[in-house]
């Protein structure tokens, strides 16, 4: 299963050239983080902790979320679907593996940009809270992967998948509490923000980053947890349900 999800990352993101790898998920995000930050810093919204760790578990959606979407999309995309289906191994986990690969380059890019930015904007984490830390955008990066491949089961019914995956980044930016106070938020975005990835995992990272001991973090993390077994029992039902549709009305890969 992690064979051939890593066999599919290289397939889709394959990095000849580095630059295209850093300047769109190193350089893209951090420039994102320090715009919020000094956004911030001038509404006197909230202080340069907030924007830090929020930002840099919101910095791994880019990867995980387009990543998770085209591993489905693209198969379909490319025409390569009907052999992935013809295999005798379980496509529940076949595609569930694929997330894996994504979730560690989420948490590559996530602790490069909580790295970066501590840097520049001068914010001190006690070494105590870097396991907590990792630990929370790993779980956060994992949630995303899913919540990605739930979005590409949908390419196997809709046409473009660019659309999906562009309005999700941008609704994880809105309504998980990154870059603006839940208390601030309308209460239906919060409503929605608690069942999204990210929104549990940035809370965790905040307290770990405050200080906080694993017993205060231990419920936001254990909430990130199940929303990401949730998108991915998901993932798995919707992409059983369109394999058997499409082989029913021969539409497979019909674009």
């Amino acid at each position: 299963m992690t064979v051939g999800g890593v066999i599919a990352y290289r397939a889709l993101f394959n990095w000849t050239r580095p630059s295209i790898f850093i300047g769109t998920l190193l350089v893209g995000p951090l420039f994102q983080l320090l715009f919020f930050a000094y956004l911030g810093r001038q509404l006197q919204v909230a202080d340069d902790r907030f924007y830090i760790v929020g930002n840099a578990v919101l910095s791994a959606t880019l990867a995980c979320v387009f990543g998770g979407t085209l591993a489905v999309g693209n198969e379909r995309r490319y025409g390569t679907l009907g052999h992935v289906l013809l295999s005798p191994r379980s496509r529940t986990a076949l595609f569930l593996g694929r997330a894996l690969p994504y979730a560690g380059n989420g948490l590559l890019i996530a602790a490069f940009t909580l790295s970066a930015s501590a840097l520049m904007l001068g914010l001190r984490i006690p070494l105590s809270a870097l396991p907590g830390l990792m630990l929370a955008m790993a779980t956060g990066s994992l949630a995303c992967s899913f919540f990605g491949l739930t979005l590409g089961a949908l390419g196997l019914r809709l046409r473009d998948v660019w659309v999906i995956s562009n309005v999700a980044v941008a609704l994880l930016m809105l309504l998980t509490g990154v870059n603006v106070p839940k208390a601030g938020l309308p209460g239906w975005m919060v409503a929605i923000g608690n069942y999204l990835p990210i929104t549990h995992a940035a809370e965790a990272a905040r307290r770990f980053a405050a200080g906080s001991d694993f017993a205060t973090a231990a419920p936001e993390l254990a909430r990130e947890a199940l929303i990401g077994l949730g998108y991915a029992v998901l993932a798995a039902a919707l992409l059983k349900i369109f394999e058997l549709e499409s082989r029913r009305t021969a539409s497979l890969e019909t674009l």
